[in-house]
């Protein structure tokens, strides 16, 4: 396996330590992933996404859905079945199960929905007003609006007044 050392990264940036801590967990961990229970993260509009997971003999009262520093956690835990059932075939899975995904900043959870052995969790990414591109406007102005705003800062730097 690989190491990258992201020193160079610590000494060369302020405030991207969340990055790089980030892409050393990830090469970090092992490279085959769970792949219990099954989902799709699908992108359903500009600013809109959807984790949809497999939860097929699970109750809506059995799974949970936390937002947790930054970090979405779907989980499940499966009641104990009192009853005494004989099975020949087991092929539902119904084993207890914690999957998590990291969360870009300003994107939160809007809801969740459990529906035909499917958990759909909707996200917003809502970017702040002070983050957004804004568009600055430019004045016209004519030659003596030029001549005079020259005039004002040559007055500033000689600290004579006009």
């Amino acid at each position: 396996m690989r190491h990258y050392d992201f020193g160079p990264l610590y000494r060369a940036t302020v405030g991207f330590d969340r990055v790089a801590d980030m892409m050393d967990r990830l090469l970090a961990s092992e490279m085959t992933q769970p792949s219990y229970p099954p989902y799709n993260i699908e992108k359903t509009g500009a600013n809109g996404y959807r984790i949809s997971i497999a939860v097929a003999g699970f109750a809506a009262g059995e799974l949970s859905v936390e937002v947790k520093e930054n970090a979405l956690v779907i989980a499940a835990r499966k009641a104990p079945d009192e009853t005494e059932r004989s099975f020949l075939h087991r092929g539902i899975a119904t084993r207890a199960f914690e999957r998590r995904f990291a969360l870009a900043d300003h994107v939160r959870v809007t809801g969740a929905t459990h529906a035909d052995g499917m958990l759909h969790v909707d996200l917003v990414r809502e970017v702040p007003e002070a983050l957004k591109p804004r568009r600055i406007e430019i004045a016209t102005a004519g030659p003596k609006a030029i001549e005079a705003q020259r005039a004002g800062v040559a007055d500033e730097v000689t600290g004579t007044a006009a």
